[in-house]
């Protein structure tokens, strides 16, 4: 903390200090008394305080590499709201708020994950049989990845997966489909004409 009540950030690349203002609101100001941008902000804000709440985080899960996580997570959230949270008289108090919301499902899933595995059989493990189906599949985008876990892998029917992705029965059909095609493009096979189911 510096004399004029700023807090300094220093070895940022970004040359700015926030500090509280007379109307008790968050002001960020560079160096030359230049309008800082939205990012700007958000960077140095991130910098000034990431530390704290991966620190209060921490305290709350007991495990460095999931509390760095959670800070993320909140973060990340922070960020979509930043036009809104930025203009708070504590913005850090909001990303903490969440932080600790986070961290502390986390904690409580941890909690009765052991409880939970005692009364199930133990998960089997997964041989890859061709790893260039696995690596085509990894190409695939997100939805079309689940769809083929959930339809060929797990081997549930179409009405299932659309109700697991949360989405149409044609919808299912059409990620598969798609997931079908790209996958045959991608390992250089034909795509057979017609459904499974």
């Amino acid at each position: 903390m510096n004399l004029d009540g700023t807090r300094s950030l220093e070895g940022s690349s970004v040359s700015s200090a926030w500090r509280v203002g007379s109307e008790e609101t968050l002001h960020f100001t560079r160096a030359q008394g230049q309008p800082v941008r939205s990012e700007d902000e958000y960077a140095a804000f991130y910098r000034a305080e990431f530390a704290h709440v991966v620190r209060t985080s921490y305290l709350i899960v007991h495990d460095r590499q999931r509390a760095e996580e959670v800070a993320q997570e909140a973060f990340i959230q922070l960020l979509a709201h930043w036009g809104k949270v930025s203009k708070y008289q504590q913005p850090g108090a909001w990303v903490r708020r969440v932080a600790i919301r986070i961290a502390s499902r986390s904690a409580r899933r941890e909690r009765l994950r052991p409880a939970l595995e005692r009364g199930t059989d133990p998960a089997p493990v997964f041989a890859p049989q061709d790893i260039d189906l696995l690596n085509a599949v990894r190409q695939l985008p997100t939805r079309q990845r689940a769809a083929v876990a959930l339809f060929y892998f797990e081997d549930r029917p179409l009405p299932e997966v659309a109700d697991i992705l949360g989405c149409s029965h044609s919808a299912a059909k059409v990620h598969v489909f798609n997931a079908r095609r790209r996958l045959a493009e991608l390992l250089g096979e034909e795509v057979p004409d017609g459904d499974r189911r």
